[in-house]
């Protein structure tokens, strides 16, 4: 039998594929570990223009938004990118700060602290942050981790309960980047950790210190109210299990903090479209609440990580506003978890977890780097240059 050697680049499969250049490869250099931590993305900054492309791509990723191409692409072009962007704009100029998007600033302390917890367990992991739209973007993230030896590279999107349009949206972007390159990482990924006990502990703990604080709402004829972010209805009845798995943290964490079923209400914000979305909605939830009598609310959003505009802005402004206009007396936001030590201490657990197998803690380390060593002598012993 005689057998055909095929160009692989000339051939029909491969013929327009272009793969990206490689790091320049040198013996000896151990392989490493490491975290990309992905959260959704921000705006550079708080201006129409920033705005327009941040959202430009967040809305052309088909995962976010199903309608076939043909009849949404002159909705967005044509409409949303001309009208919102001034709009959005003037809310993220609300929620900004000196040093910039909230949500870049608490993902960026979240990255360097869950490092340095990693390291305090003498684990040597590096952790490196990407967004999944706009800057720094998932491609230039993995290119920075190959440039530095990684070859093991553990995905942490920053949402605890799953969807398609989240998570999966995520991976998708992942492995896009990954079809051109030719030395592959090897991967793995943390699908959700809505029901992790160190989550829930660490949202228990945001709420008890709250508490302390400022009371509780249920003793002012209120709720605690846990408002999540919406999508459209139709995925639930299509086979995302979102809605479950938010229904699931909320259950988790009343039960946590003792709370009976009558004292909290788990809701949905941010609906965008005429579709119908998860329900309850967060805003006329809270107009029914202080028609119905309650003096007092706590709103807490536990499947945002970090704040963000859909926390600073959406909840805990507009939010109060809706509560007060409708008879509320005292309307009080709880922040995410952000920097919160509970929180960056589960997802290291979180990450120990997901890594097992792995040669990660520092005398591995140390044994690799000899080996590699070892190698660089045999190489070199081979002719290779370097």
């Amino acid at each position: 039998m005689r057998f055909k050697t095929v160009d692989p680049i000339a051939s029909k499969g491969c013929k327009n594929m272009a793969f990206s250049p490689e790091p320049p490869f040198t013996h000896g250099r151990a392989a490493r570990t490491a975290v990309l931590l992905v959260n959704l993305g921000t705006p550079t900054a708080p201006e129409p223009g920033p705005v327009r492309r941040y959202l430009k791509q967040f809305l052309s990723d088909p995962r976010v938004v199903e309608i076939p191409r043909l009849l949404w692409w002159p909705i967005l072009n044509g409409v949303i990118l001309v009208v919102r962007p001034r709009k959005s704009a003037a809310k993220y100029a609300a929620i900004w700060s000196e040093q910039g998007s909230p949500l870049m600033v608490h993902s960026q302390q979240q990255a360097l602290l869950l490092r340095g917890y990693l390291g305090n367990q003498d684990l040597d992991v590096d952790v490196e942050l990407a967004m999944r739209y706009g800057e720094p973007a998932i491609e230039s993230a993995l290119r920075r981790l190959a440039e530095r030896g990684v070859d093991r590279v553990l995905i942490l999107p920053m949402y605890p309960q799953y969807s398609a349009t989240t998570t999966a949206s995520v991976l998708d972007e992942v492995f896009n980047c990954l079809a051109r390159v030719r030395n592959l990482p090897e991967v793995r990924w943390i699908k959700h950790f809505h029901d992790h006990p160190g989550y829930i502990a660490a949202l228990r703990q945001s709420v008890l210190d709250h508490w302390k604080r400022h009371g509780r709402a249920q003793d002012r004829g209120g709720k605690l109210l846990m408002s999540f972010h919406g999508v459209p209805k139709r995925t639930l009845l299509l086979g995302d299990p979102y809605h479950c798995e938010c229904q699931k943290t909320g259950r988790l964490l009343a039960e946590s903090l003792g709370l009976a079923p009558d004292q909290y209400v788990v809701t949905f914000q941010s609906r965008f479209g005429r579709a119908e979305w998860l329900q309850p909605y967060t805003a006329p939830t809270l107009e029914a609440l202080a028609k119905g009598g309650a003096r007092a609310v706590d709103v807490i959003c536990p499947g945002f990580p970090a704040d963000c505009l859909e926390t600073l802005e959406e909840i805990a402004m507009e939010g109060r506003d809706t509560f007060l206009a409708s008879g509320g007396e005292e309307y009080r936001y709880i922040a995410c978890l952000n920097e919160s030590p509970a929180f960056i201490a589960a997802l290291t657990d979180l990450c120990r977890q997901h890594m097992q197998g792995w040669p990660v803690a520092r005398a591995d380390a140390a044994r690799q780097a000899a080996e590699a060593e070892q190698g660089r002598a045999r190489a070199m012993q081979l002719g290779a240059e370097r």
